[in-house]
């Protein structure tokens, strides 16, 4: 890591136990039976530690797409040509791509940052942070430098600052990036020690015959570059893509200021497996919000020690599914602000009904 970010993460602390306390305290007095409420008890518990807050909300919300380009598509690794990261990054502009409805249902505002993809690209709405033009071929080489690496995640935290600033509370990771399902699978080979063939999947619908490719290049890049499992910078630089370090820093970022994050898919989790690897604090701030249909993510989340609210079976990425966690956050929310007590009720906890 270099002098910034080791500095910035020592900001980055434990969740505040006593309001957890608090919080697990005050569920227990609602009118249900004890852990009724299933994993919207333990999100509840979890946003109280975050924020501080008995009964927090989050009326701000951001879903952050970093998008970038990836030279290992050189391998023939997609389904899709490159050309189709621009062409979505236009889509995501114009408010008319999956996650752009679903942040409209949440009330969400979509930020769209180009932060590596291989075009130059104009837009009043983009957010553009371009560390470089895409990566290079990771089945060739470093897919890119030390200091770039550390440039993509620095490029993550200061978006995360900026959203603050205008009283963003709670963030979505999404991205856009044709082959990103590729280096995300590596990376979370070189971090967890898993086998290509299980961390791979088929992305945006490979065939057989391709996805065993995808493997194969996968495997050739591991051996090529030979990232090291302790240096998680060395890991992004070199089987890694620059919206997986800025989805880093948004993580960090996040864990920084105190606001719960939800992951998305995929290549969010690749991404939270970095950022809990440069600082394991900051787990405690990430919301998985569902389990892909992509093979390895599930993996991915036993890894991170994560369970999804929502299994869907998608495969889309784009923070679609981090933006339908949303509701759950704002249900969890609602239960804690709204729910009566026993007492307030006028419930005898001791001769409370087993179901209500």
């Amino acid at each position: 890591m270099n002098s910034f970010l080791k500095q910035y993460v020592k900001g980055i602390t434990g969740l505040d136990m006593e309001v957890s306390g608090a919080e697990a305290a005050h569920i227990g007095n609602l009118t249900v039976p004890p852990g009724a409420l299933g994993k919207l008890e333990s999100l509840a518990v979890q946003l109280a530690g975050i924020t501080g807050e008995i009964k927090p909300s989050f009326e701000k919300r951001e879903v952050i797409v970093m998008a970038a380009d990836h030279g290992v598509c050189e391998e023939g690794i997609s389904a899709f040509p490159q050309e189709v990261t621009t062409q979505m990054i236009f889509n995501f502009l114009s408010g008319g791509a999956a996650v752009n409805v679903l942040a409209r249902q949440a009330g969400a505002e979509v930020v769209c940052v180009d932060i590596g993809v291989n075009n130059d690209i104009s837009h009043p709405n983009l957010v553009s942070r371009k560390v470089r033009f895409g990566t290079a071929n990771m089945a060739k080489g470093p897919a890119m430098t030390r200091e770039e690496a550390n440039r993509s995640i620095e490029t993550g935290i200061r978006v995360v600052e900026e959203a603050v600033q205008r009283g963003v509370r709670i963030f979505v990771t999404g991205e856009m990036g044709i082959g990103n399902t590729t280096a995300s699978a590596a990376v979370m080979c070189a971090l967890t020690n898993t086998e290509p063939s299980e961390a791979a999947g088929r992305g945006t619908g490979l065939d057989d015959e391709r996805l065993k490719h995808k493997i194969a290049v996968i495997e050739k890049s591991l051996n090529l570059n030979a990232p090291d499992a302790a240096d998680p910078i060395d890991v992004l630089s070199k089987v890694g893509g620059l919206e997986i370090g800025g989805l880093t820093g948004v993580i960090l970022g996040a864990a920084a200021n105190r606001c719960p994050v939800v992951i998305d898919g995929f290549i969010s989790s690749a991404a939270a497996l970095l950022a809990r690897a440069i600082s394991p604090e900051a787990a405690a701030y990430m919301v998985a919000s569902h389990a892909s249909h992509e093979q390895g993510h599930r993996l991915l989340l036993q890894a991170l020690d994560l369970r999804p609210g929502l299994d869907l079976d998608m495969r889309i990425g784009e923070g679609t599914g981090g933006v339908l966690g949303l509701t759950l956050i704002d249900a969890a929310c609602r239960i804690v602000s709204e729910m009566a007590t026993f007492e307030s009720a006028g419930i005898s906890g001791s001769e409370a009904p087993e179901q209500l």
